[in-house]
């Protein structure tokens, strides 16, 4: 069997700072020893790439647009704004307030939207 992600964390140097951006952005219910659970699709997609030496974890979101508003306005910052890869999905970027790239695609109901 492959082996599954079972897991994953989001450091950064203020746990109370990365869960109130978390919590403010994408609704997470963080305790205050910093644990979490979040749905994940399944089967969970991933890809290898050659640029740059850095992991992103891609949250799915109605909006992009409006998310990333909503980054700005609570310390990340916008990395690329909304773009399309035709016949591929909606994407936008940034990092949050640790500094940890992130990354959005827009979902059309529970998919990724395909333009």
């Amino acid at each position: 069997m492959a082996a599954p992600i079972v897991f994953f964390d989001i450091a950064g140097p203020d746990m109370e700072k990365q869960a109130v951006f978390y919590r403010r952005v994408f609704d997470w219910e963080i305790a205050d020893d910093g644990r979490f659970t979040v749905a994940a699709a399944a089967p969970l997609s991933g890809t290898l790439r050659q640029d740059p030496k850095d992991k992103v974890i891609y949250l799915g979101v109605e909006d992009v647009t409006a998310t990333l508003a909503r980054v700005a306005a609570n310390g990340g910052s916008i990395i690329a704004p909304r773009f399309e890869v035709p016949g591929v999905v909606v994407l936008g970027l940034f990092t949050d307030p640790a500094g940890n790239s992130m990354g959005l695609v827009e979902l059309d109901g529970a998919q990724p939207k395909v333009p």
